[in-house]
């Protein structure tokens, strides 16, 4: 996947994932069929609804976890630090110490970053990740609306 797909993401996420009344969301092939009409490739289009498939399924996984509090160290594994670079990596703990990511929610963010099959994931694709993810994660409204502000606020010039 390169970064079509996390555009792919995007725009999906700015043009359905806020909407209130989930009952007019489109299903997968009237989303796909619109997507490629967008100019997205097939290729990456089902990578990206495989993506959003595989956080759907994640979050459903998640349903009646529960957090333990406290602080804790993540130890990023090879691949992980092959792919986050530093800043990245800062963010991310920045974010699980500020209470905006709790570590079940860090752990579907890293995960989601890994599905990305990028090779060049920077600090904007690791924004719209936590946004995606926190998305619908019950309890997490504060922290999304946080998130929220952070990547619309320095993306407010590119949107129309």
């Amino acid at each position: 996947m390169k970064e079509n797909v996390l555009e792919v993401l995007m725009y999906l996420f700015e043009n359905y994932m806020d909407e209130e009344n989930t009952a007019t969301r489109p299903d997968r092939d009237s989303l796909r069929t619109e997507l490629v009409e967008a100019g997205f490739g097939d290729g990456e289009v089902d990578k990206a609804l495989s993506w959003l498939e595989g956080l759907s399924e994640m979050q459903r996984q998640s349903r009646g976890v529960q957090i333990v509090t406290g602080r804790s160290m993540r130890v990023f594994n090879q691949q992980e630090l092959d792919r986050l670079d530093t800043e990245c990596r800062g963010f991310l703990t920045f974010l699980d110490q500020i209470g905006v990511l709790d570590q079940h929610t860090r752990e579907m963010v890293i995960d989601r970053l890994m599905a990305l099959e990028s090779d060049d994931i920077d600090l904007d694709h690791v924004k719209w990740v936590v946004l995606m993810v926190l998305f619908n994660q019950p309890g997490r409204e504060a922290a999304y609306a946080w998130i929220e502000d952070l990547v619309f606020q320095e993306t407010r010039g590119f949107f129309h």
